[in-house]
């Protein structure tokens, strides 16, 4: 059965253009740390990372050392004998050398015996924050869409290296499912929990990769709720949520039909392909 084995399982999620709202880093990193997972292997950032565009920082620690923090991508894993959890990579999206780096991954996925790669992604999108939220699943592996019962994606344009090591993946023979969440367009500049919630929910749903998502839940309350307050100071925002909870509501209504809502999703993203954060796989 596809993706039966969390002990053989990557997950992949990376900060910038694929994680809108930080939703599937933060879900990510939720997983590194409840499951316990250690570090296995960092890539060079000298080789992978253009300084200028995605730049260092620079820190003090409680001694009043100043040192530079580099941009990451790691690898995490379980610890022996644990097969209930799965590896993990995340860090910042590399900026150059895709080709090499996917390249690099998909040694580390062999070398560690991993069969089959979970993406994890979030993209803005014309939704609105008060309605549940949207986890898009794909996958261009007949066997996990026949699982599943999910569809290959069709869209065609720019990428972020999600789509680069997927396919990389597959020329291998490993297979990838996709999940990706929409993350309201007008709340772009804040993290969102209610959108890392959902991606969470789905990963234990599809995968049986399980979380303690309570606090999650409590933060995805307080963060409805303060734009709920927010929007009801402001006439236009508020009319404006009031048309996406509408277009909704319609969209999930029982007559709506499968098809119709995949042609709508599907012509959204022809439209919206260089949006930060758009669905790529």
């Amino acid at each position: 059965m596809p993706l039966s084995d969390p002990s053989k399982i990557l997950i992949v999620a990376f900060e910038g253009w694929n994680d809108a709202g930080d939703a599937a880093s933060h879900a990510a990193e939720i997983v590194v740390d409840q499951c316990g997972l250690s570090a296995l292997t960092h890539v060079d950032p000298e080789e992978y990372f253009d300084f200028q565009l995605t730049r260092p920082l620079v820190e003090q620690g409680s001694d009043g050392v100043r040192s530079v923090k580099w941009p990451d991508v790691s690898l995490f894993g379980p610890a022996s004998g644990d097969i209930d959890s799965p590896y993990v990579l995340t860090g910042q999206e590399p900026s150059r050398l895709w080709r090499s780096f996917a390249s690099q991954m998909v040694d580390h996925a062999l070398a560690y015996g991993i069969d089959s790669i979970v993406f994890l992604g979030a993209m803005l999108a014309d939704v609105p924050h008060s309605r549940p939220v949207r986890v898009t699943a794909t996958s261009g592996d007949a066997a996990i869409r026949d699982e599943y019962d999910i569809e290959k994606s069709s869209y065609e344009g720019p990428v972020g290296v999600l789509t680069v090591l997927s396919l990389a993946a597959a020329e291998v023979g490993i297979p990838s499912l996709h999940l990706w969440a929409h993350v309201p367009h007008y709340v772009h500049t804040s993290p969102s929990p209610k959108a890392t919630l959902a991606i969470l929910e789905k990963l234990e749903e599809l995968v049986g990769i399980q979380t303690d998502r309570q606090s999650l839940e409590a933060e995805s309350v307080q963060w409805e709720e303060g734009i709920d307050a927010f929007a009801a100071e402001d006439e236009d925002m508020s009319a404006y949520i009031d048309q996406l909870e509408q277009a909704r509501d319609t969209a999930d209504a029982p007559e709506a039909s499968g098809d119709a809502i995949a042609q709508e999703f599907e012509k959204y993203l022809e439209s919206r392909p260089d949006r930060p954060g758009s669905n790529e796989s």
